[in-house]
């Protein structure tokens, strides 16, 4: 890249729109990697979400590097009375189907009352980190496959989409700690997650057959709900300290 390429406004432009877009993409992402890691043993949990976004990273950068690979995806690979499935539709179809079934499983445990799986008590058994990695990496793939797709339909620049993505991944490393801690400490927050978990897994098989859903209003309403139970959570809070009221004398 030349330095006349780095003086561009242009080319600053578009790494920026790229990364700020790349950040917000990957939010789901986190919040499916601080669950599954919230199941281990505290001292395995930041490694794991470390290990998790490390893995989204080469994932990225190594469909980045194969982008004839990634345009043959969007060609029809299988045709069913005239439905031309991509490996795409596919990729995202199935890992639709596993966001779902994980994110109601969480659901359904948390529903139970009985105690988490990691947690003194519980009779669900805790995953490996091994099991936790490979369930983080499958889910990856799938996010990284329409996040790459929507860097490359943004810009032809492959140093910009790299920096892009490396700078968002890195954004994400240090934001998923508190996130995670956030999440843990409030169970209505988890129960929000999970549902936006649901309702990405949704978007993500009706995209996998043809029917595509503006990303705008999934992360619109995504945002309402999040300022409505962050009032919610501002709310139990003055309800259960309640300000004392000053003596007057």
């Amino acid at each position: 890249m030349t330095i006349e390429a780095l003086a561009s406004p242009e080319l600053w432009a578009a790494l920026f729109t790229l990364t700020a877009l790349e950040i917000v993409l990957g939010i789901d992402n986190v919040i499916f990697l601080s669950i599954i890691a919230g199941k281990l043993p505290k001292e395995q949990q930041a490694r794991a979400r470390t290990l998790g976004l490390a893995g989204a990273l080469v994932t990225r950068v190594l469909l980045l590097f194969s982008l004839a690979w990634l345009a043959g995806l969007t060609e029809p690979m299988i045709t069913v009375a005239g439905f031309g499935a991509s490996g795409r539709d596919m990729v995202l179809f199935f890992g639709g189907l596993f966001l779902l079934y994980k994110a109601g499983t969480e659901i359904l445990e948390m529903l139970s009352g009985h105690p988490a799986a990691g947690e003194a008590g519980s009779k669900i058994k805790a995953p490996s980190f091994v099991s936790a990695i490979v369930q983080i990496m499958i889910l990856d793939i799938v996010f990284s496959l329409d996040s790459v797709i929507t860097a490359v339909g943004m810009t032809q620049n492959l140093p910009v989409m790299v920096t892009a993505i490396t700078i968002a991944i890195i954004t994400m490393m240090f934001f998923a700690g508190p996130l995670a801690a956030f999440v843990d400490r409030h169970p209505t927050v988890k129960m929000l997650a999970l549902a936006f978990l649901i309702m990405i897994g949704l978007v993500l098989i009706v995209d996998g057959v043809h029917i595509h859903v503006p990303k705008a209003y999934v992360y619109v309403a995504m945002a309402f709900s999040v300022a409505v139970e962050l009032l919610n959570l501002r709310l139990r809070h003055k309800l259960e300290h309640p300000a004392t009221p000053s003596r007057h004398h």
